[in-house]
This record gives C-alpha cells, structure tokens and sequence, in this order.
C-alpha cells in the first residue's frame, strides 16, 4: 500500500508509456486493420471498467466524509467535555466543601483524566484525523519516509481499543447517591454534574462511532487500489484509441 501512495502517478504514467509503444507498432497498419478493431475493443472494455470504479470510488468518498464529520463530532465532544470538567472544578472543587461534593469532584477528576490524561483516547482522535484513508493514498502522497511514518500512525489507530473506557459508569451507585442529596440541598451542583457525565457518555459514544467508521473504511481501502488498477489500464488504452482515430482520419483524407 505505501508502494501504491508513493506512486500512483508513476504507474498510471509509465501504463501510458507503454500504450504509447504499442500504438506506435500498431500506426504501420492502415485503417480497418483486424488489430486497430481489437484496440477499440479494449478501450471500450476497460473504459466501462474504468466508469465502473470512479462510481464504485465515489461511494468510498462518501463514506470518507463520514469518518471526517466524525472526527469533528469527536473533537466537539472532547472540547466541550474538557471545558465543562474544568469550570465545575474551579467552581465547586477548590475546595470542595461538602462530603458529597467531594464525590462528585473526585468522579470528575476520575473522567478527565481517562481522556485528558489517558494518551491513548487523544492520540486516536489526532491519528484518524492526519491519516485518514483518502489521505494516505493520495497522488503526489510524498517522501517515503512521511509515508512510514503515516502507516505507523495508522497502525495505531487501528490497535485502539474504546472498550476500557466503557468498563466503568460516569454515575455509580456512590456518585448517584451524592447526586441525589446534593438535589435536595445544593441543585446547581447536582445538575451541572449530570451535564457533565451526559457530555462524558456522549464523547464516549462518538469514539466509538469514529473507531466504527475508521475500520469500515480501513476494510475496503483495496477499492482505491481498484480505482487506480482501473486508471492504469485506461492509460495503457488510451494511446490505441488515439491511433485509431489518426489512422482513420488518414484513410478519410487520402
């Protein structure tokens, strides 16, 4: 796959290069020649081929987008949950002045920290995000060393798990009882730590929609090789068809 990143341009090109040769072969024969046939045969062939993979591609790109509005809701999710976990700390946590509150603060600095301190929930979120699978197959993809490097991040992505961030609840029994008295006594406390834990369930969620989606498309990333096969033997055609038409033109002026 890094052999095909770093050089698509190069295969479709040396494809034309060779279609070139044998058009050149071929102009020695006149108009209406069985091999000028055979050529219009197989440019028709591989251009429905061709046709074919660009609508089979495009739904790949489709999909992509997907994964990219993901990595936005992602994004939106982590930010929003990491600035609501610090304003309920500086409002109610500094220092915590009630036995339930503590709870909730210590639940909180429990949260943030299996996504803010845990490397591995924002190293996914950023590594989806620089190798997403477009990315990585583009033209002109670059040196062989940002390729390696791009693979080895895609590496990681793929070997991330969210189910350790599921093993617990955002509101156990202790942290719900809590909630439940400080409803009675302090109701701005308790509600803004729902919010809090709804926004944690929700970031939550949204890493597991990216991961989902980050697989599917890793799964069926040999459509790209497909589309690219496709091209290259439409660049290998195309000289031929081209002959044809300055053959005939030839037969048609003489």
């Amino acid at each position: 796959m890094i052999f095909v990143a770093e050089n698509q341009l190069l295969l479709i090109l040396i494809c034309f290069g060779l279609g070139t040769i044998g058009t050149g072969y071929l102009l020695r024969k006149p108009a209406g020649h069985r091999a000028w046939k055979f050529a219009d045969l197989v440019w028709v062939l591989l251009g429905g081929v061709g046709a074919l993979a660009a609508v089979i591609a495009g739904i790949y790109k489709s999909d992509s987008g997907h994964l990219e509005r993901q990595i936005d809701l992602a994004y939106a999710a982590t930010a929003a949950f990491d600035r609501d976990a610090a304003r309920f700390r500086l409002r109610f946590c500094d220092p915590a002045y009630d036995g339930d509150i503590a709870v909730l603060c210590d639940k909180i600095e429990f949260l943030s920290a299996s996504t803010a301190g845990n490397a591995d929930l924002p190293l996914f979120i950023a590594v989806t995000q620089e190798v997403a699978p477009l990315q990585g197959i583009a033209f002109l993809a670059g040196s062989g060393s940002k390729a390696q490097e791009m693979t080895a991040k895609a590496a990681s992505a793929d070997a991330f798990d969210p189910a350790p961030f599921l093993v617990f609840s955002s509101l156990d029994e202790a942290t719900q009882a809590s909630v439940e008295n400080l409803r009675r006594r302090v109701p701005t406390i308790a509600g803004d730590f729902v919010i809090l834990a709804r926004a944690y369930e929700d970031l939550i969620a949204q890493i597991q929609r990216l991961k989902q989606e980050w697989d599917y498309l890793q799964d069926n990333a040999y459509i790209l090789v497909l589309q690219l096969f496709a091209l290259c033997m439409v660049g290998f055609a195309a000289p031929f068809r081209f002959g044809k038409s300055v053959v005939e033109l030839r037969q048609s002026g003489r």
